[in-house]
Formats: C-alpha cells, structure tokens, sequence
C-alpha cells in the first residue's frame, strides 16, 4: 500500500493540473444578435440551445458595447482584445486611407494569396490590421504555442479578429461554396478541409429550401410575412416564405446560403469537422475555438428585426446551438470545456416602421447626406471641400484647403454649424474636441474609444437616435445608442455557476475576464476590467 501512496500524489497532483483550465474553449459571436431576441423569441426556443446556457450557466443581460462605430470588424476585435477600436485599430469594416487616398478592408493583406478555390478577392486577408493581442494569442503564448486557435464564420473578419495574430487557422465562407484560408496561415489547405468542401454539403441545405420550421402561428412576435419594411432576398418577387433557395443559387452563386439561417448551420458542420480533425479538446493543454455565426446579421440588415425570417432564423440557431453543445459534450466531455456567447453589435428598429408608429424619425439616403455637404461646402466656399464622409466620418480635402488659403479650423466650425442645423443632427466632434475627451460626456466618450487619429475622420457626426443612415427597408446599426449597444453574454460549462447579472457592464470585459480563469497573461492593449461573477466559484 505504501508503495502505492506516491503515485496516488502522483495522479491527484496531475488531476489537479488538469482542472487548472478547461480542454477548450468556445467563443460564439452572432452577428447583429439584441439582447431582447432572448426576451422575445424566449417562449418558442427549444430548453437545450439558448435555455440551456442561462439556466445553467451565467447571463449577463445588461452587457453594452462603450464605443461607436457599433460593427462587426470593431466588436469581433473588441471582444477578443479587451479594447476599443482607439487601441486595437480596427476602426470600421472599412475605412478611408488618408495615405492611399482610398478605403481600405479591415482584413485585406496584399502579402497573402488565398487557399482553396473562391472568388476573386475573397482570400487575400489577414490579421495584420489588428494592432495588439487577442484572448486567443495569450492562449498561445502561454502554451508555449502547444495550445490550438481555430476562427471559423461564414465572414472574413468573424473568423481572422477572433483568431488573432498566432493562429494555427482561420477559415472563412467563399462564394464558391468552400471554407478558405490564406498563406498567412500555410502553404496549403489541410487535407481534412479540402475533403470538407468536395462533399459539397452546402447543396444539402440549398436544395432543401427555407419555408417555416413552425407553424405560422407561432411567428407572432413578429410582423406579417409581407410588409413594407422588409427587403428581398437576392431579388425575389416578394419577401414571403417558402423561398426557393435552389433557383436563386441557378441565378448566383453558392453566397446565396449566408443570407439562410442554414449559413449558421453549414458553420457548425464545419466547426465539427474541426474539433474532430484537429483534434480540439483532447488533453490537457487547452484549444480555443473561435466560431461567429453571421447569417443572422444578413437577415437582419436586409429583412428587419420583426421579420418572420429573422425569428425563424433565431428558432433554427437555437436548435443549431443545442446541437452543437450536445456535440461537445460526447466529444470533449461535460464539464471540460468552457463556452461564452455574446454578438457583436444589436440593431436599430427600421426607421420608416417607427415613423409609421407616430416617432418622428426616417431613414437617411447616404447619397443625399454627399450631396448635401458637398452642396454646402460649394455655397459657402466656392469649392467642395469634402473628401470622403462615411460612416459617420466626414474628411476634409486639407491640399484643396490650403490651396485657398482657408483657415482649417474656420471651415471646420462652418460644416459643425451647418450640420448642426440639419433635424438628423445630434452633435458634431471635431477631431480636437474628440481627443481632449473628458470621459465626462457619455456619447463623445464612446465616439473617443472609437477614434484612431491616424485613421478617423476629421468630424463625427452623431445622428440622433432612431434616425438611420440606411435603406428605407431592414435594418443597421453603428450608432451609440443602447439599441446597437445592448447585447447578451452567456457564459456556461468549465467552473461557470448559475447566475444572472443586470448591471451595466462593456464589452471589453471578456477578453480579460477570460485571461483571468484560464490563468494567463492577459491581452497587451486591454483595458483590465473584468466580470468577477464568472471568476467565483
């Protein structure tokens, strides 16, 4: 028996080791996901998707973004990094280049050339815009590299932020109907991947069609399946289920499933096929897997948030989610892995259905917004001094300027006066105003953590809420205002205990937060603030 005794120490000590971190962990963005969906849509989820994760797990119901602009490429970096866009750089989906005198993609990377069969321009991409490390990349380091990072998405940028710098892979959706990557990660596809894509599993879902997965009945948290506020999907004579998916395919291309609730699913197909060919999850040294989920996000913009479709493509994600947990428990093990969901960015209300409703706010046509400013400038100045406005980022043409003799600072007073006068208009910043910040106004705060100097414009224009510089059907988002903001943060499975939290916490939380329960260093630029209900046990 004494002999015995030092390897019973043996294996406690090792044991012990063992639960010093989960075998992996799970990070779920979705696209353009509010927070309210869970309210809204709460009573037609099934109890193992969404339900499962905050009844026996963590929710944070007050979790809100602390910068604008509210984006995919911002909120993918903020929430692997632990910053705002002010540090990690990725201002935007895409930006305007003062030095290249164009707009530049958050993820393009001219040095890399794409793997695996896609469209022109579809591969050429990288992490290199991101300025510092993510969650995933300490993982990494602490690892000693030994630890896996995989990003997957339907998009570019929910696949290649979330992964970070270090990244054994990051895959991303082409048009072509296959799963690539670039050189930045290798010289070639893995073997398992190009298997993956000749099955060709997308047709599966596009021959099935997308009708209803409930009896319309149930769709009553939304509005009628024709309305005026919705778009059309790739054109189709109206936005009514059942949609012929497989004749739209004939007329485009394999893009066609991203704007389907089944993009979600064909991503979790392929996050299996990762965790089982890499291996994720099968000893002692912790993986991390990056998964977004975008194909709501496509719904959103073009359909509205009181589209059926939205609904039925949140009722499909929950059982696709439920799925996919039952999925980790038989591979990796109840209990020894960790996952956290969150999005990143809500949504605003379409504009004309307010407007409908008696609240007196519109759409606003970006085309006019140009022509507006530019017609101002002309009146006022002889010549259009406008270089680029997007995005809410007005940038002036400085050589035009000096050329006249302007005094820069006059003309900037000027446009803040006039845009000032203009009923869409809650306030002007001027680059100035925007980086001697206070902290003690709310919205110039959030507008100064998204403000690079080196990239941003020379104004931010902050349309008052409810206003939407969009199309006059479905939705965006951008904005400072709670309803872009507020989104959920689940956190459920390795040493996570029930609860809930409703206080206002920010999205810069997480990556941290993570940092801290896996025991590693935490993210170079991040702001250190972190969710101690998840770090108690």
């Amino acid at each position: 028996m004494k002999k015995l005794l030092p390897f019973v120490f043996l294996f406690a000590v090792s044991n012990l080791s063992a639960q010093q971190r989960p075998k992996l962990v799970v990070g779920i963005v979705v696209d353009q996901m509010k927070m309210e969906y869970l309210y809204r849509f709460q009573s037609d989820f099934s109890e193992n998707g969404f339900k499962r994760m905050m009844n026996e797990g963590y929710t944070f119901y007050n979790m809100h973004y602390n910068y604008m602009p509210t984006y995919t490429a911002p909120g993918h970096a903020s929430i692997y990094t632990g910053t705002t866009p002010a540090m990690h750089g990725i201002v935007s989906n895409e930006w305007y280049s003062r030095s290249a005198a164009k707009e530049v993609y958050c993820t393009d990377d001219a040095s890399v050339t794409g793997l695996g069969e896609s469209a022109k321009g579809e591969g050429e991409m990288s992490p290199k815009n991101l300025q510092v490390t993510t969650i995933t990349d300490e993982l990494r380091l602490s690892t000693n590299f030994k630890g896996k990072v995989i990003g997957i998405s339907i998009k570019d940028r929910g696949a290649i932020l979330p992964a970070g710098h270090f990244a054994n892979w990051a895959f991303w959706y082409s048009k072509t109907g296959n799963f690539i990557s670039s050189t930045f990660y290798g010289d070639k596809l893995p073997n398992w991947v190009t298997e993956f894509n000749a099955k060709k599993g997308y047709m599966n879902y596009i021959n099935q069609g997308w009708n209803l997965l409930k009896p319309a009945s149930v769709y009553d948290e939304s509005l009628a399946d024709d309305n005026p506020y919705e778009g059309k999907l790739y054109k189709v004579d109206k936005p009514v289920f059942p949609y012929d998916l497989k004749a739209m395919y004939d007329k485009n291309d394999a893009g066609v499933l991203r704007v389907t609730p089944y993009g979600n699913n064909y991503v979790a197909d392929f996050a299996k096929a990762a965790i089982e060919n890499e291996s994720l999850g099968k000893d002692n040294v912790t993986d991390f897997l990056a998964v977004s989920f975008s194909s709501t996000d496509y719904v959103g913009h073009i359909l509205g948030p009181r589209s059926m479709e939205l609904q039925d493509t949140y009722l499909r994600l929950d059982l696709t989610i439920a799925d996919f947990l039952n999925y980790l428990d038989k591979t990796v093990g109840k209990g020894n892995y960790l996952v956290f969901l969150t999005a990143d960015h809500a949504g605003a209300e379409n504009a004309r259905f307010l407007k409908d409703h008696k609240y007196e706010v519109t759409n606003l046509d970006n085309k006019e917004l140009d022509k507006n400013l530019s017609k101002f400038s002309t009146d006022t100045f002889g010549e259009d001094l406008v270089l680029h406005y997007d995005s809410f980022n007005l940038f002036f043409d400085k050589a035009k300027i000096k050329a006249k003799n302007l005094d820069l600072a006059k003309v900037k007073q000027a446009f803040k006066d006039f845009l000032m006068t203009q009923d869409y208009v809650k306030r002007v910043y001027t680059e100035e105003e925007i980086l001697a910040n206070s902290g003690a106004d709310y919205h110039l705060n959030c507008i100064a953590k998204g403000y690079d100097a080196t990239q941003n414009g020379d104004m931010i224009v902050l349309d008052k809420p409810g206003f939407i510089e969009y199309g006059p059907t479905g939705t965006s988002h951008g904005t400072t205002y709670s309803y872009d903001t507020n989104v959920p943060l689940l956190f459920y499975g390795w040493n996570i205990k029930k609860g809930e939290c409703h206080e206002k916490k920010v999205i810069t939380q997480i990556a941290p937060t993570l940092s801290q329960k896996l025991k590693i260093t935490l993210p170079n630029g991040t702001e250190s603030q972190v969710l101690t209900e998840v770090l108690e046990k």
